[in-house]
């Protein structure tokens, strides 16, 4: 075998090495999860013992927050939860500290210090954004909630195709102006909405002011994220379900702070499409029926990629330059099997590599959810926090010690 030969296999060897998905099989709840994720990485429970765990933030005292919505029905028994005591060298938390208790189906919070230097804790609840006065070091809130906005909090149950009862709060800057945006779900699978507000993105002042739709049609984007880097927004969202099981697909959306600016100022909103027009190929495609009433779709916002229909993307995250984590929860239906894991997308193609795999067990004749990935979190340069919203806990990945 030649020089050149040997140089070849061995760079061969060493890509399929690196792209090789390794097993990481941990307790969590009493229950045993195997993760697989890419050669290189290692993964832990960073806390278990939880319920509907959600979305994650950090404060500006450096504190890990968490959301927990306690089960799938309309309840208030959610909770925001700190995580507190972190062993660095368990890679875990110690305890969880319920900061706010008796609250309805908390999905998504922020924080936000104003002009005058008081810091804000914002929780997006099913029907009503509010925020609480924050100093640091609270272990619960001193003063009563201020109420933003009331959002629509009736529908049909999950089980039967209805309502999206999360809401979605995060902070952007536009024009030197700090600004946050609110995502609220449709009323249904597929209609035509009878109140503006449902499946759309807003905009408004931090104290809830001026607020105004720039998104419409948008049917679930339950994860959004400001890419200060471009200046830009970006939503994860769901496509509907009377397609059958191959499409639509899901999608993941950026909006410029050039399109944001234009929408609030023209009364436009971008429109995504939902439900006339659907995404299948990276095109947008006018729905066999409801299209024909609806609308048409020429002017219908293109994603940046779309995934496997029914994978419902819900968190995302930027983890290094032009590279972003996306959690996708799963199908409804256990049996389509799409999504259960976590993705990496860059840049470069926006096409989705498995990042994290293993909460779909399809081992057996019948497959068997283990887990579904919610939330994602960036710790630092090579640590991400991930909820797991069925099994009730959170894990740490980290990089493997030699990489």
């Amino acid at each position: 075998m030649n020089r050149t030969v040997t140089v070849v296999l061995l760079l061969l060897s060493i890509i399929q090495a690196k792209s090789q998905m390794v097993p990481h099989r941990l307790q969590a709840n009493g229950k045993a999860i195997t993760l697989n994720l890419p050669a290189g990485y290692d993964v832990r429970v960073a806390l278990d013992g939880l319920k509907r765990v959600r979305f994650l933030t950090k404060s500006p005292d450096g504190r890990i927050f968490a959301t927990d919505m306690f089960n799938r029905t309309d309840n208030r028994r959610g909770q925001v939860l700190i995580l507190d005591g972190w062993e660095p060298t368990e890679n875990r938390f110690t305890r969880a500290i319920p900061y706010l208790q008796n609250l309805r189906n908390p999905n998504s919070l922020a924080f936000f210090t104003d002009a005058s230097g008081q810091t804000w804790l914002y929780v997006a609840l099913t029907d009503r954004l509010v925020r609480y006065r924050y100093k640091s070091g609270d272990v619960q809130p001193s003063s009563a909630p201020e109420v933003l906005a009331h959002y629509p909090d009736y529908g049909l149950d999950y089980k039967y195709g209805g309502w999206h009862l999360t809401r979605t709060v995060e902070f952007g800057t536009i024009a030197g102006k700090p600004r946050m945006f609110v995502s609220v779900g449709s009323s249904c699978n597929a209609c035509a909405e009878k109140e503006a507000v449902r499946a759309t993105i807003s905009v408004m002042d931090p104290d809830g002011s001026h607020s105004r739709i720039v998104v419409k049609n948008v049917r679930n984007a339950v994860g959004l994220l400001w890419d200060q880097t471009s200046s830009s927004l970006l939503a994860t969202n769901m496509g509907d379900d009377q397609l059958g099981d191959k499409a639509p697909e899901d999608t993941l959306l950026r909006f410029s702070a050039d399109e944001i600016v234009a929408a609030f100022t023209s009364g436009k909103p971008i429109d995504v499409g939902w439900p006339a027009c659907y995404v299948e190929g990276g095109k947008i495609h006018p729905d066999p029926e409801l299209g024909k009433t609806l609308g048409a779709c020429a002017a219908v916002k293109v994603p940046l990629t779309g995934f496997a229909a029914h994978s419902s993307p819900l968190g995302v995250e930027k983890v290094a330059n032009g590279e972003y984590l996306i959690a996708l929860h799963g199908a409804g239906h256990p049996r389509i099997g799409t999504g259960y894991r976590v993705i990496s997308v860059t840049e470069n193609d926006w096409k989705a590599k498995d990042f994290m795999t293993g909460f779909l067990e399809t081992s057996t004749r019948r497959s068997h959810v283990i887990g579904r990935p919610c939330g994602i979190m960036r710790l630092d340069n090579d640590r991400y926090l991930i909820t797991d919203d069925l099994l009730g806990a959170i894990y740490v990945v980290f990089r493997s010690r030699g990489h």
